[in-house]
């Protein structure tokens, strides 16, 4: 998804750099009367449909696409994690910023699952869980309500938290702990750094125009 991301911002860039460099040359014969400012506001109101990735980015995900979600033996079930002592209205999925205690929420999505016994356990590491690892379990319960809940008091470091429903296999979510989340810095920086090389682009291709040379060279007069 990642490379798709950078290759959708890529074609943008050369997209707004040709469209921008169409309107320079169509400008002095069909709109006049444009300013220079003029013309650099219109390239402006044309870049959020240049960057559809970018509007869409951290907007509304289908179910299926939710990485909170898991499938447990054909069925889903979605996780979320909450520090009310650090943020009170946050939630978090498999990246959790902070040590502490921990609630942990598992919504059984469908319905299946809820007249099934259900048992959670949280490990550290990412081998297969040891009685010394385990730092919290929830035994086989059926959950008509469709949520388990529970609490761990996780330190910095990975964890798998692993959910077994009976007569399934066992299906599993990484919890990452205080962890620097390389790829979602990446997907945040992208957009304002793409906004500002455009923005520099742009700059760059009106400085070279002759009305902007004979302004500049008018107003230093």
């Amino acid at each position: 998804m990642t490379t798709i991301f950078i290759a959708i911002v890529a074609l943008s860039i050369i997209t707004a750099i040709t469209t921008y460099r169409r309107t320079v040359r169509l400008v002095p014969i069909k709109l006049k009367r444009f300013t220079n400012s003029r013309k650099l506001s219109a390239v402006l109101l044309v870049l959020p449909v240049m960057l559809p990735g970018m509007a869409g980015a951290h907007g509304n995900v289908s179910l299926e696409d939710d990485v909170c979600v898991q499938r447990v033996g054909g069925n889903l079930v979605h996780f979320n994690a909450y520090q009310p002592q650090h943020a009170a209205k946050a939630q978090y999925c498999t990246d959790i910023p902070a040590e502490g205690d921990t609630f942990l929420v598992l919504d059984l999505v469908d319905p299946v699952l809820r007249n099934l016994p259900i048992g959670v356990r949280v490990i550290k590491g990412m081998t297969e869980a040891s009685e010394e690892e385990t730092v919290a379990y929830w035994p086989p319960m059926i959950h008509p309500d469709g949520v388990l809940r529970g609490e761990a008091k996780l330190a910095k470091g990975l964890y798998r938290l692993i959910i077994t429903p009976e007569g399934f296999s066992p299906s599993s979510y990484l919890l990452r702990v205080q962890q620097i989340d390389y790829a979602n810095v990446a997907r945040t920086a992208i957009g304002p750094l793409t906004i500002l090389l455009l923005l520099i682009v742009i700059g760059y291709e009106v400085s070279k125009s002759t009305r902007f040379r004979n302004w500049w060279v008018s107003s230093r007069a």
